[in-house]
């Protein structure tokens, strides 16, 4: 049945990856030195964060170029997914937020395995078979405009997010915001982990959809709206990116939700069809060294496996520590997330809460 599927998917693949490749950005990294060997990274992750990580590597492996070609989340999937069926190569090594898609990438049978020092001192939450390989500490934080939220209004827990906007409704209505988990893997991952962690989900939601809550598939559309002051809270964003804009001068201000905080590794894959996988593990063991781990820290992803957080951030500075700590542990269980009937039938009942509770058609 799998040689079925497998050819009728071959058929299918490059009408859908050529509509896949009109949504995606593609940049080149011309090699230091004179250049022997191309690395291909496909990747659901903002330049701007992989950037440093990228010319790093390169100036360990000055005769590398690097093609880094950026996808949101679920296209990334469905490119890998067409193109393990096919055994077509697409890229040297994966890089997603959704590490559940990683997960199931692994699972069926389109990643290769790789030990090495590196991946030996990787958390063993963050990596499962060794074949998916978590690489940041990402904490899902609350964000806000501070030249527009109030001090006595600055939520902190999803109780007083969920009461802020129950009785403070004609000042938010329309103005807080979060992912829109039909259209952003790392969105669905977050939410139905929420709904797992807390029996304040079902109110949470109920209140977004009261405010009228603003979704969208990506970080960098939410902080933008949050940057102009269109929105004037977020929930539930990757406190990297957030932070990213802090440094860079943005009015905003970032919460560690002090309930708990759910924390996520972005994972790292070597495809099993790779055309260059030496060059693909070779990524990966960069970004679990001492070195890439510490160029992550200071100049893209900014928290670290050790739980330390900026000091601008408003929250415990050692999430670990504090116990409020919830990784989204890398393995198995992730797999149920990826289940086709029951992902639909949770997005079925958000979008009921978000829709129908905010009064819309």
């Amino acid at each position: 049945m799998r040689g079925i599927v497998g050819r009728f998917v071959a058929a299918l693949a490059v009408p859908v990856l050529a509509a896949v490749a009109q949504a995606r950005e593609t940049t080149q990294f011309p090699a230091v030195a004179a250049q022997d060997a191309v690395l291909t990274i496909h990747a659901a992750a903002d330049l701007t964060a992989m950037e440093p990580l990228i010319r790093d590597f390169q100036a360990q492996h000055p005769r590398v170029a690097v093609t880094y070609v950026e996808y949101v989340t679920n296209d990334l999937k469905l490119a890998a997914s067409i193109a393990c069926e096919a055994g077509r190569p697409l890229a040297d090594v994966i890089l997603s937020s959704a590490v559940d898609h990683l997960v199931r990438l692994a699972n069926d049978g389109c990643a290769l395995e790789h030990r090495s020092q590196d991946t030996a001192r990787t958390p063993s939450w963050a990596k499962w078979r060794d074949e998916v390989f978590g690489f940041t500490f990402e904490p899902a934080v609350i964000v806000y405009n501070y030249d527009a939220v109030p001090a006595e209004d600055v939520p902190r827990t999803r109780v007083e997010l969920a009461e802020l906007l129950r009785t403070k409704e004609d000042s938010y209505r329309g103005r807080v915001g979060t992912y829109d988990p039909r259209r952003s893997g790392i969105g669905y991952l977050l939410t139905i982990t929420d709904a797992r962690q807390t029996s304040a989900y079902g109110r949470l939601i109920e209140s977004f959809g009261r405010a009228r809550a603003v979704v969208h598939c990506c970080t960098s559309d939410l902080l933008d709206d949050l940057a102009s002051g269109r929105l004037l809270i977020g929930y539930n964003l990757l406190g990297s990116y957030a932070y990213a804009r802090v440094r860079a001068g943005a009015h905003l201000r970032i919460v560690l939700p002090r309930d708990y905080t759910v924390v996520l590794s972005r994972g790292a894959m070597v495809p099993s069809t790779a055309g260059r996988p030496d060059l693909g593990a070779a990524f990966v063991d960069y970004l679990l060294s001492p070195r890439g781990q510490r160029t992550g820290r200071e100049r893209a992803f900014f928290f670290g496996f050790d739980g330390g957080a900026p000091p601008e951030v408003d929250g415990p500075l050692s999430v670990v520590d504090s116990g409020l700590f919830r990784p989204i542990t890398i393995g198995p269980a992730l797999l149920a997330v990826q289940d086709e009937a029951r992902r639909a039938r949770f997005l079925a009942d958000w979008s009921r809460s978000m829709i129908d509770l905010s009064g819309e058609q």
